[in-house]
């Protein structure tokens, strides 16, 4: 019996590293790409399609970051991807909650048939929206301006849906106990939402505040049919400039370089938000 014993413990220690071999594997193929983005900003033109490869330039190229500020006016793109970023993060915090909330503990008349209609917009593909958004946006003379930039999305009008859905499902898992001891206090329904449950969907609002900061931190197609001056363009449309920049000739290592200045952001979020934004995933399916 105690062979039998020592013989699983070992088994099982062993698919235990053979799990950790692989998670490990996988993070590295994971990383890859981007350490040979910022590689490749650190190369020379000539240095990029050299066979075999080299992982470590020599020399190191750090002048290539400071070219891109040069060469386009990165500095103005960066800060229009951040007050981009900003209003429509702010503005989905506040529709979508009201919504989602609304939904999950509001009873009124086609509550059910308009949730579905509101997950129903989920199937549609941006590019089957993309010339009627464009006509609308031109009616309204917004065109090439800030506010046709962040108030649709602050709106939620693309991809607000799943917001919405993420925060109604952390809302539902709530007791209702909770919202009853505040109503006998003589809360008003807009006390119960601000004050008891919005400080316990904190989870939810972060995995929604990571996905709405990482869409609209690289969002491209829709601020390529809105905008059409240069003072206008987000990161991810100065970026791409670098393609057929000089003579038809991609510059790899300052496009790189702006890619890891761009991509930053996006990482210092993540980490000090990883927390909540695993919990609110695994929370997300628990009760409908």
């Amino acid at each position: 019996m105690n062979k039998i014993l020592i013989f699983c413990k070992r088994k099982g220690l062993t698919w235990v590293i053979i799990s950790y071999i692989l998670i490990i594997a996988g993070a590295i193929g994971m990383l890859m790409p981007f350490l040979w983005m910022v590689s490749t900003s650190l190369k020379d033109i000539n240095q990029v399609f050299i066979i075999p490869p080299k992982w470590i330039p020599e020399p190191c190229h750090w002048e290539n970051y400071k070219r891109v500020f040069e060469l386009i006016n990165f500095g103005r793109y960066y800060w229009n991807t951040i007050l981009v970023t900003t209003g429509r993060m702010a503005g989905m915090f506040i529709a979508c909650t009201l919504a989602a909330y609304a939904f999950a503990r509001l009873k009124f008349p086609g509550r059910d048939i308009l949730f579905f209609l509101l997950l129903s917009s989920l199937m549609l593909p941006f590019e089957v929206l993309m010339v009627p958004v464009f006509m609308l946006m031109k009616n309204l003379h917004w065109i090439n301006t800030y506010q046709v930039l962040i108030i649709p999305h602050a709106l939620g009008a693309f991809g607000g849906a799943f917001s919405v859905f993420l925060l109604k499902q952390f809302f539902l898992t709530i007791p209702k106990e909770l919202e009853e001891a505040a109503i006998i206090d003589g809360a008003s329904p807009f006390r119960i939402f601000w004050s008891v449950m919005l400080p316990l969907v904190k989870p939810a609002l972060a995995a929604m505040a990571i996905f709405t900061f990482g869409s609209a931190w690289n969002d491209f197609t829709y601020p390529l049919i809105v905008t059409n001056t240069d003072n206008m363009k987000v990161l991810a449309l100065g970026i791409a400039g670098f393609k057929g920049f000089r003579e038809g000739l991609t510059q790899w290592p300052l496009m790189m370089a702006a890619s890891a200045m761009s991509i930053l952001p996006i990482v210092i979020v993540f980490i000090l938000a990883q927390k909540y934004f695993i919990e609110g995933v695994k929370t997300t399916g628990l009760k409908g």
